[in-house]
């Protein structure tokens, strides 16, 4: 991208593009194969694509965190996390249902969801990061590219809300009790498909936590009362189809599932 012009032009482009693909569930070509967007160019790509719903009515409700994974890092040559911004459309009730034709390649993650009672901005520590906590919950993050045959570049991706769309949340729990190192299952109809520890999420959830705080204020929207973040994959995704039933159990904390219409 090389003038002012130019960035503008291609973010809101890029924008309408992804924006209406997630809107019809349909593929859209890859349009940065030859790497010249930068992580700034993709973040600007992916809040112009928010904004168009925002601009439809739906609300702003928290962020998600993506590659939350040391070893994911590292696969990915990234020194950071990634993160996407949730809006209200994409919450699905727990116990209820969603479509499958809303998505092109969707697959499930179990993961640890926070709510705040406070703004939480800016570089915090983990402690100040949970003073700010209403409480916790187990949660199942949806997770969708629109990209043709599923291939991307990391820009693309989080050009693309870092793939988030949609979640479900569990019954809230008091963030007092010790939720760094929980065991989960993940199922499919029952049957356990992927077993892990909220302990994958940067060694503690709540690192994933402070790392929302920095990256949502450095982009000028800092987290607000009220705001949902999903700490991140606590297991590798797992592919959902028409009919299952996608469930997460953690230890203490409870469950969370939803149906997958067809």
């Amino acid at each position: 991208m090389s003038s002012p012009m130019a960035v503008s032009d291609q973010v809101t482009r890029y924008a309408a593009l992804l924006d209406d693909a997630a809107r019809e569930a349909r593929e859209v070509a890859q349009f940065d194969t030859d790497n010249r967007l930068s992580l700034d160019d993709a973040y600007a790509i992916q809040s112009a694509s928010i904004a168009r719903r925002l601009a439809r009515g739906e609300r702003r409700v928290g962020v998600k965190m993506g590659f939350t994974s040391r070893a994911k890092m590292l696969q990915m040559g990234l020194s950071d996390v990634i993160w996407g911004r949730l809006t209200s459309d994409m919450q699905i009730e727990e116990g209820g249902s969603s479509l499958f034709s809303r998505y092109v390649h969707p697959r499930v993650e179990p993961e640890i969801a926070f709510v705040l009672k406070r703004e939480l901005a800016g570089d915090v520590t983990g402690p100040e990061a949970l003073a700010a906590v209403e409480a916790v919950a187990p949660a199942l993050e949806i997770i969708d590219s629109r990209y043709r045959d599923f291939k991307f570049t990391l820009p693309e991706v989080i050009a693309d809300n870092a793939s988030s769309s949609g979640f479900v949340l569990g019954a809230w729990r008091d963030p007092k009790l010790d939720f760094g190192n929980l065991g989960l299952t993940l199922s499919l109809d029952g049957r356990v498909v992927q077993v892990g520890s909220t302990a994958a999420l940067l060694g503690h959830p709540l690192r994933s936590l402070v790392a929302a705080a920095r990256l949502s204020a450095a982009a000028g929207e800092p987290l607000q009362p009220g705001w949902i973040v999903m700490a991140g994959g606590a297991t590798p995704a797992e592919w959902i189809r028409p009919g299952q039933y996608v469930s997460v159990d953690m230890e203490q904390l409870g469950s969370a599932g939803f149906h997958v219409k067809v």
